[in-house]
């Protein structure tokens, strides 16, 4: 009686290797004389992303997209995403921050690629429980965010070879330009407060942390309001005692905005350096804020702008 308990252990412990065995991911035997990692490599190939009918959503992605010679994959893009002037001839399916997951899906896309920070937070979740692949690129505002962006758009549309390239002419390309901006001595370097919008008098500007922080100081000047993080209303007395020598703001385009007469007669504008010398930058949004590869482009306008040249 024993032996036959003994057996019937024996028996069961087989059936449940077995199971265990067969709920095994299935990977193709590998060709006489080569080794297992050949096999995982192999079996890592099927597994790719499909990008053959591609989503992007943000303005950076887009742009990177395009840079790597890569723009038949796509299918449709974002409200942000307007260079190259190609991508506005593709179907629009909203603003970054404020997606329709269904208006995304009827696109009937294979892949969607989208930046860190889009949203929001509940379309993303219908997106990734879809049966879609849901992608996201990093985003940081500093030269080697914008490589890293790169490189992982590089990745996901498995063309390494052309991501490289690219970030090499793009990181020697910003290192030239922000070389050339700090060559100024640290003493002549002016404050410019980012002003994102000023609606009824009320002046959002950016702190630390914000694409315009990282803009400006890569282009060799100084962000007057650097004691916050993110974007926050000013009240008069900050911004008289921010003391910018410059306002810099996005070029709308739409004649939407706050006309360059209205941002002076304002009273706290008016006393502060910037608003005495009527020194107003206004520069595409994309270009300015985009962080991708033409930053070391939009750094020497902004550059140039401020300082002059």
């Amino acid at each position: 009686m024993k032996m036959l308990r003994n057996l019937r252990r024996i028996r069961l412990w087989e059936l449940a290797l077995t199971a265990a065995v067969m709920a095994l991911p299935l990977i193709p035997a590998a060709p006489a004389g080569e080794n297992y990692a050949f096999v995982r490599a192999a079996h890592a190939e099927e597994k790719k992303l499909d990008t053959s009918r591609l989503v992007s959503v943000g303005g950076d992605v887009t742009e990177i997209i395009y840079a790597l010679g890569e723009e038949n994959r796509l299918i449709a893009r974002d409200t942000t995403s307007m260079f190259p002037e190609a991508a506005l001839k593709l179907p629009d399916v909203g603003y970054m921050r404020a997606l329709s997951p269904e208006g995304i899906l009827a696109m009937n896309p294979t892949a969607i690629i989208a930046v860190e920070g889009s949203g929001p937070q509940e379309a993303l979740n219908v997106l990734k429980n879809a049966s879609v692949p849901f992608e996201t690129v990093p985003n940081a505002y500093t030269r080697d965010g914008i490589i890293a962006k790169i490189d992982r758009v590089g990745t996901l549309l498995n063309v390494p070879d052309k991501a490289k390239a690219l970030k090499e002419k793009v990181g020697a390309d910003i290192d030239a330009a922000v070389a050339d901006a700090e060559k100024r001595p640290e003493a002549e370097r002016k404050r410019v407060l980012f002003i994102l919008s000023a609606q009824n008098g009320r002046i959002m500007a950016s702190g630390t942390g914000t694409a315009a922080d990282g803009v400006i100081k890569l282009a060799g000047a100084i962000n007057a309001v650097g004691e916050f993080p993110g974007y926050k209303p000013l009240t008069d007395e900050a911004i008289i005692s921010a003391k910018p020598d410059v306002i810099l703001m996005m070029n709308r385009g739409d004649g939407a905005g706050t006309k360059n007469e209205d941002l002076l007669a304002q009273p706290s504008i008016a006393l502060t350096p910037a608003g005495e010398n009527k020194a107003i930058i206004r520069m595409d949004g994309l270009h300015l804020l985009g962080f991708g590869p033409r930053t070391a482009s939009a750094v020497r306008e902004l550059n140039a702008a401020i300082y002059g040249g």
